[in-house]
């Protein structure tokens, strides 16, 4: 029986919580209740399965909350974040974002994964500058403003909240982020 799924989820798992270097295949396999063998009869490295996990991880981020009908362009922007936001609270600012964990730690090392995670954010950059369109033509936001460069400062403000919020053990890194990007930033 194939313990693809089972070793992926570990890997996703292991890859948040320790991140891509501390994480052996040894890790990965005890995580998943599977013997060493068994990786590799499903991924030829480490760094492919850190491909599958982060197009696993994609799927957590609920860009699908960011089209919901019926909803404010700006409302559904907020309840995104809120949804991340609760993630690193609830798991005791322990995991940060996938993707940028390993951009920080692999990008300069290993051009497939520094190309995933690059094609990641361009994609959710693309939802948030999609969303600020819509709020633009709602008039719900500021029309002078570049929705493009202001998408990708909050993707990058986001990531540098969870890396703070980590280190900090707070979730005032959070609460900021939500101060300034949502009451000054979008107001």
């Amino acid at each position: 029986m194939s313990k693809r799924e089972e070793i992926a989820r570990a890997a996703l798992q292991q890859f948040q919580a320790h991140g891509f270097h501390a994480t052996g295949i040894n890790t990965i396999t005890q995580a998943a209740g599977v013997p060493k063998g068994s990786f590799y009869n499903h991924f030829s490295s480490k760094e492919e399965s850190a491909l599958e996990t982060l197009n696993r991880y994609a799927a957590t981020l609920r860009f699908d909350m960011l089209t919901e009908p019926g909803r404010p362009a700006l409302v559904r922007l907020r309840a995104h974040f809120e949804h991340l936001g609760r993630d690193t609270l609830d798991n005791g600012f322990v995991r940060g974002c996938l993707a940028g964990n390993l951009g920080a730690e692999v990008a300069d090392h290993n051009e497939e994964i520094r190309s995933a995670v690059r094609h990641g954010f361009d994609r959710w950059a693309s939802h948030i500058q999609q969303v600020l369109d819509e709020a633009q033509e709602a008039g719900d936001l500021d029309s002078a403003l570049d929705t493009s460069a202001t998408a990708l400062f909050i993707l990058s403000a986001w990531e540098g909240t969870l890396i703070s919020a980590r280190v900090e053990k707070s979730a005032a890194p959070v609460e900021a982020f939500f101060r300034i990007v949502f009451d000054v930033v979008l107001r």
